[in-house]
């Protein structure tokens, strides 16, 4: 249940990562409330009355705008008190507030919240250019976040011990040595180490240091206590140091050559935003099984940063990933890569686990030579007979793509809670219309069954195929009840007030069009 609703937001992340729209909801706003600066659980309650005050006697205020119905508020609300409790413990000058962004409207407009939690940070009073919150959102996350922003965000080391104690004080260390730490580079490092704050990061500009970790030019050097043990990333001369770069190889080269998937690891692997993940499936409890990840670490250096290589205990942490990639326990050991980008899955024709066959079937896919292995589950036999026909991948484009027919469907998954509360309506929806000829209402399990051409990142997913040539998919992002619905479809796959989003779907076999990202192996949002 855990991994479920971790994946329900996203092959997954920060399992509080996912963001619900805007709804329609306006209500009043209170006058009769003062600037006094009141507090739940630790966290300022702030409006429009005692905004500007708290922005005023707070250096460092981190702010959340919510929706009292939006589920992913409610599950981020006791994380963000631990973190305001946590930060008020150690005496922190940086506190933490809350908007109830459906009550005031006027502040949501002012910061343009449109979706919720969205998490702003206010420093020194700042009102106009608020710093959008780019951690985890969980306690350890938003603490750790919020403690770079309060204090330094780079140790300065002095000395040889100060650097030895402190490269020796963590598993991974940043170093960055610069001759002048006023430079335009060691700005750029300052702000990536304000960014990154899962690492500590250290600054040194002694010529002694320089000498002893046997520099002459500036670098920027990541200190690990496994793998290579050491990564150096020099300053180019004429182009600098940027930013993003520098952030994308520090997230790179601080994971293991070959990661575990684990409940400690999951955020790291997602975080990388490394574009391929290639999966070794193996029982660890099997020695013979163990025994291949020797041949599976010796084909990951070549890829480094273009995919990364990570081990799934099929009997552990990973068993209830299994059913995204239909597998199950005894399918191990076998491999499979995915393409994040749109969450493509590739299998060897037959699993060969030497490292040469490795490399080989992962360049085969990057340089498109190998076809995506996509999921089907098999048709009810009276699929077709019910009110609400059930679709799965080997029947979908007979059914949705067949040109006498409107097809309204439903892409859904099985725990999802927002699906079983549209259920009942989905089910009146298809006695409604059982017996016109040119209506069609349907459902496709979206964890169980994958299309070539179309991308589901987000639960429930309603997309109307008009009948007619030309393969047109138009996708439905109004109200989610029987009348709405029927508007919709009596309208021609249309509402007024809502003008329809239209794409071309391609035929099966064809070049597709570029998927929206998936952040995740099976994950998708919750909608």
């Amino acid at each position: 249940l855990v991994w479920l609703l971790v994946l329900s937001l996203a092959w997954l992340g920060p399992a509080l990562g996912g963001k619900e729209e805007d709804g329609e909801v306006v209500a009043e706003e209170d006058d009769t409330l003062s600037d006094e600066l009141g507090e739940e659980d630790g966290v300022l309650v702030l409006h429009e009355h005692n905004f500007a005050r708290a922005l005023s006697e707070h250096r460092l205020l981190l702010v959340e705008f919510y929706a009292p119905w939006c589920g992913h508020c409610q599950r981020l609300a006791p994380a963000f008190a631990q973190a305001a409790a946590a930060l008020r413990n150690e005496s922190s000058l940086a506190r933490l507030g809350k908007v109830d962004a459906t009550a005031q409207v006027a502040l949501a407009n002012e910061f343009g919240i449109t979706s919720y939690p969205m998490l702003k940070l206010f420093r020194d009073g700042n009102r106009t250019h608020p710093l959008a919150y780019t951690g985890r959102m969980d306690t350890e996350g938003i603490v750790r976040w919020m403690q770079r922003r309060a204090s330094p965000s780079a140790t300065l080391l002095q000395d040889t011990d100060t650097a030895t104690a402190f490269i020796g004080s963590q598993d991974l260390v940043v170093v960055g040595f610069f001759k002048d730490l006023g430079s335009e580079a060691a700005q750029v490092f300052y702000e990536v180490a304000g960014e990154v704050v899962d690492v500590p990061f250290g600054v040194a500009e002694a010529a002694e240091l320089f000498q002893a970790y046997g520099l002459s030019a500036d670098t920027i050097c990541l200190f690990k206590k496994f793998d290579e043990g050491r990564t150096d990333f020099p300053v180019d001369p004429a182009q600098g140091l940027d930013a993003a770069k520098l952030t994308r190889l520090l997230r790179i080269h601080s994971l293991e050559l070959v990661m575990e998937f684990t409940n400690e690891t999951s955020d790291q692997i997602f975080s990388a935003k490394i574009p391929h993940h290639m999966l070794l499936f193996l029982n660890k409890s099997s020695s013979a099984q163990l025994a291949l990840w020797d041949g599976f670490r010796a084909a990951a250096g070549t890829f480094r940063g273009e995919v990364l290589f990570v081990v799934v205990d099929v009997t552990g942490y990973g068993a209830d990933v299994l059913p995204f990639f239909g597998l199950t326990p005894a399918d191990a050991p076998t491999l499979r890569l995915v393409k994040m980008e749109n969450n493509r899955k590739y299998q060897m024709d037959q699993d060969a686990f030497s490292d040469t066959a490795i490399r080989t079937f992962i360049q085969a896919v990057l340089d498109g030579k190998v076809k995506p292995r996509l999921l089907s589950a098999e048709p009810p036999e009276d699929w077709d007979t019910r009110p609400v026909k059930v679709l799965v991948g080997k029947t979908f484009e007979q059914v949705a793509f067949d040109e006498t027919k409107n097809v309204f469907v439903k892409f859904y998954a099985p725990w999802c809670s927002h699906c079983q509360a549209m259920a009942a309506a989905w089910e009146k929806l298809g006695e409604r219309y059982k017996d016109h000829e040119d209506i069609v209402i349907a459902e496709l399990d979206a964890t169980a069954n994958e299309l070539e051409n179309i991308t589901i990142n987000g639960f429930p997913t309603l997309h109307y195929f008009p009948a007619g040539p030309g393969r047109k998919m138009v996708e439905y992002k109004s109200a989610r009840d029987v009348e709405t619905f029927s508007k919709f479809l009596e309208n021609g796959g249309t509402l007024p007030e809502e003008p329809p989003v239209v794409s071309h779907v391609p035929p099966r076999q064809g070049q597709g069009p570029r998927a929206a990202p998936s952040l995740r192996w099976a994950g998708r949002r919750i909608l």
